[in-house]
């Protein structure tokens, strides 16, 4: 066979390598346009356009009087009348009839000590007064008869009947019997002195309280000895500790450089740490005419105008002094967003909430401005967030980046 017949045997492979190329660019040219046409989908719903960077703020709930007050303070609750309630004599405790929270009238019994040796004094003073009085009544029977008998001798003196002698010796009888009868009026007083002595060491042994109260502590137990010292071992210096609710008061310091802006009988707004959602009614009831050079500061005593029994004292608190009284309207929280966060449109407000990490456009209806903030009506709740001074590129279920403070 020829060269030429065997090379008509080879297998043209240029043709088949053509058609597989083109093969090729054709799957490659339809992944290209799937993915074009996802990418098309995806950016025209969004996902894939770039996030508006914005703020966040929340709906809060503010005191409109905040937005009129000068400075702000922080104290404590203190009772300006308060007491540790001891004993005047040394005994054991025996009886306690009250304890913390228990309230108490003023001369109320709150506790009782042992006074079985009062007692005893007690009742030997009685004694000792009944036989004063008899020894007087003695006297006062033995004067009497002296009268008698030294009026009759000075008579029959006179007529001469009775001597010189017995005229003298009735007469020394008779001012005897008066002596003894101011002797014994002496000692009855003396031994009415002693049994209000007696009464008033029983009375001490009944420990009263001093003013209306509340006990706040109770420092003793039954048992305890009790002593107006406290220095001996085990012995207690005061039973219970009370304290006059009407007298409490804010007690804070205000720094030297703004106690100008505080006056005497300023209105004031007070907050207790414990009673967030709370604010009370206040005044200045005094600036204490002295400084503290280690804080710089002034001790300023305000006063509540309205009680309350959840007020307690040692109670943390924050004291708003205004430029005016709050009117009845100005007492009541209202929720509230910065002016810069509200969207006006001639129909209506609204604002942008933000919803995972995309804002939703809300209508709202507003009231009040106060200072830099808005009331908010109706269309949000409090702990919404929404965004500050929103751009103007943002818009409803655009896709947004916070900007972290």
């Amino acid at each position: 066979m020829s060269t030429e017949d065997l090379s008509k045997l080879r297998i043209d492979r240029t043709k088949y390598r053509t058609q597989r190329n083109k093969r090729k660019k054709h799957f490659l040219l339809l992944i290209v346009l799937a993915v074009s046409a996802g990418l098309g989908i995806l950016y025209g719903t969004g996902i894939l356009k770039s996030a508006v960077k914005v703020e966040i703020t929340k709906v809060t709930t503010i005191y409109p009087a905040q937005t009129f007050t000068l400075l702000n303070a922080s104290g404590y609750v203190v009772a300006q009348r308060k007491s540790a309630v001891s004993s005047k004599i040394t005994s054991w405790l025996a009886s306690l009839l009250v304890e913390e929270g228990s309230v108490v009238k003023k001369g109320e019994i709150i506790a009782t000590l042992e006074n079985k040796d009062v007692m005893a004094a007690l009742e030997k003073a009685k004694a000792n007064r009944e036989v004063a009085r008899f020894e007087l009544e003695q006297a006062e029977a033995e004067l009497t008869e002296a009268v008698l008998v030294f009026n009759r001798v000075k008579e029959l003196l006179k007529d001469e009947v009775a001597s010189q002698s017995e005229y003298d010796t009735d007469e020394a009888r008779h001012k005897s019997a008066v002596a003894t009868v101011a002797t014994r009026k002496a000692a009855l007083q003396a031994s009415k002195s002693a049994l209000n002595e007696a009464e008033v060491n029983l009375e001490y042994t009944n420990l009263r309280a001093p003013f209306d109260a509340v006990v706040l502590t109770k420092n003793a137990d039954i048992g305890d000895i009790v002593t107006p010292v406290g220095a001996a071992a085990n012995a207690r210096a005061s039973v219970v500790t009370i304290a006059d609710m009407d007298s409490l008061q804010v007690e804070v310091d205000v720094s030297e450089s703004n106690i100008e802006q505080v006056k005497t009988d300023q209105p004031c707004e007070i907050q207790l740490d414990a009673l967030p959602d709370k604010r009370f009614r206040g005044k200045v009831h005094m600036i204490v005419p002295t400084a503290d050079r280690s804080k710089a500061s002034v001790l300023v005593k305000v006063a509540f105008l309205d009680k309350d029994s959840s007020i307690l004292p040692e109670m943390s608190s924050k004291v708003a002094f205004l430029k005016r009284e709050a009117t009845e309207k100005e007492q009541i929280p209202i929720k509230a967003v910065p002016v810069s966060a509200i969207v006006k449109y001639e129909e209506y407000d609204s604002v942008y909430v933000l919803v995972g990490n995309r804002v939703k456009e809300k209508k709202i209806d507003t009231g009040r401005r106060l200072d830099n903030m808005v009331e908010i009506i109706s269309g949000l709740e409090t702990g919404d967030r929404i965004v500050m001074s929103p751009p103007d590129k943002i818009k409803d279920g655009k896709k947004v980046k916070i900007i972290e403070e």
